[in-house]
């Protein structure tokens, strides 16, 4: 008897894991809620809002196909973020206070260390799961 409950019990939690929702990948979350909307639900220009843009929202499937095979990291985050003096492309918000939290350094791909919402980072390394 005690056997036959352990083994149901086993059972009934390895059912409970199956269906349980894997974690989102970090970043997942945000862009699901903050860019889909323009950018598509998996980051190819074709959101809901796309057609009421005045300027096409980008492909951020192609980031890295169209800047040599790289994937632009630093400039994404730049882009997202909204970081002072840069341009903001088809006037996209800026997310920068959307991302406020925990820092983390940055380095770069000049080098440079930032002090980098953690946010930011993963937002930026689950687009780079993104392209093909």
């Amino acid at each position: 008897m005690i056997r036959t409950f352990a083994l149901m019990s086993a059972t009934a939690l390895s059912v409970a894991a199956c269906a349980t929702a894997e974690p989102e990948l970090p970043g997942a979350l945000f862009f699901s809620e903050q860019c889909a909307v323009c950018h598509g639900a998996k980051g190819r220009g074709d959101g809901l809002l796309a057609s009421d843009l005045s300027v096409a929202p980008a492909d951020l499937t192609l980031l890295a196909r169209n800047n040599g095979g790289v994937y632009p990291i630093d400039d994404v985050m730049a882009q997202v973020y909204g970081y002072p003096g840069r341009y903001q492309i088809g006037g996209m918000p800026e997310f920068g206070p959307l991302l406020d939290g925990p820092v983390e350094d940055w380095v770069t791909q000049s080098g440079e260390t930032l002090a980098t919402p953690r946010a930011l980072i993963d937002l930026a390394i689950y687009l780079e799961g993104l392209q093909r």
